[in-house]
């Protein structure tokens, strides 16, 4: 079942679109600068300061992490369990600095799911990656990076994009990330021709603006909400989806998944909607899977189970 809000009704934007967002490109440029001449090693004491920072004083995120964890966990977690996810999340921030300068050499980084991505790659079409906010993106872009014909563009909402961008030229001047702004009106022609010149294309599917239809799953027990509208579209572009996540396992240690969610190329229009249901409870079993197994990788710090869509009107 898909939820659409009822027509003419205004729904409040999602809580992380109006979370107020901490840092800025100045302080990004600085901490660049330092871990690039200080070295992974000795500039990662400065993460336990600011782990700890966000710790005692983002109280609602605090919150909402506890909460996630207890339903990861199954128990409730300890202060250090806690602290650990947030020292994962500003690891994976810290780490795309070195990543983003082609240091690869200072990251152990093994992988499931190369040999089909060699597959599609051969194939001469690209494929859509859905990703999720846990992990690190910038380890799974890396191997792209390396991976000679193999181009990889991010698609995110145009605000966001905006956001990245300017992190990115904070973090790396030299980067030039290609990025694609969903909500403008050449956003499926954008797409449309990345996957047709073989390019594989990141998307990020577990987060609603707020306002999309939303498809109900159930996640570490309780009932979620995920947004209809990535997997809708790889439908209409007739491609294949696979799920992507890249996983911080501790020390200098990642571990980069790829698996089989849909593929669209064949799917008649009338069974459209069903293989799009398939697909996004299947993305909800893999996310599931990996809130369970990495627990700490999870960096939604707002409350997740909380939104109950609008039901439309009869």
């Amino acid at each position: 079942m898909t939820f659409n809000p009822p027509s003419g009704a205004r729904r409040k934007p999602a809580e992380w679109i109006v979370a107020r967002e901490r840092g800025s490109s100045t302080l990004l440029r600085l901490m660049a600068f330092l871990s690039l001449r200080l070295g992974r090693t000795l500039s990662r004491s400065v993460l336990y300061g600011i782990a700890l920072y966000f710790f005692l004083f983002a109280p609602r995120a605090r919150l909402n992490a506890r909460r996630y964890l207890h339903l990861a966990l199954g128990r409730m977690p300890t202060a250090r369990e806690r602290f650990r996810q947030i020292l994962y999340f500003a690891t994976t921030i810290h780490d795309r600095v070195y990543l983003m300068n082609r240091r690869y050499d200072l990251f152990e980084i093994t992988v499931d799911g190369e040999a089909m991505m060699h597959v599609q790659l051969a194939g001469g079409r690209g494929a859509l990656l859905m990703g999720t906010h846990m992990g690190s993106f910038e380890v799974m872009r890396s191997l792209g990076r390396r991976q000679s014909g193999l181009h990889v563009a991010m698609a995110m909402y145009e605000e966001n994009a905006r956001k990245i961008s300017g992190i990115l030229a904070a973090i790396s001047p030299d980067f030039e990330p290609d990025i694609i702004s969903l909500g403008r009106i050449d956003a499926m022609l954008s797409l449309a021709e990345r996957l047709e010149r073989g390019a594989f294309v990141g998307m990020l599917g577990d987060r609603t603006l707020g306002a999309e239809p939303v498809q109900p799953v159930t996640l570490l027990g309780k009932r979620a909400y995920l947004p209809t509208g990535p997997m809708r579209a790889a439908s209409i572009l007739r491609c294949t989806v696979i799920f992507m996540i890249g996983l911080y396992r501790g020390k200098n240690r990642y571990h980069v998944v790829f698996a089989p969610l849909a593929d669209f190329s064949a799917t008649p229009a009338k069974a459209r909607a069903e293989a799009v249901r398939a697909a996004i409870e299947r993305y909800a079993a893999l996310l599931d899977q990996y809130c369970r197994s990495d627990p700490y990788n999870w960096f939604n710090f707002f409350d997740f189970w909380r939104e109950q869509p609008d039901k439309p009107k009869a």
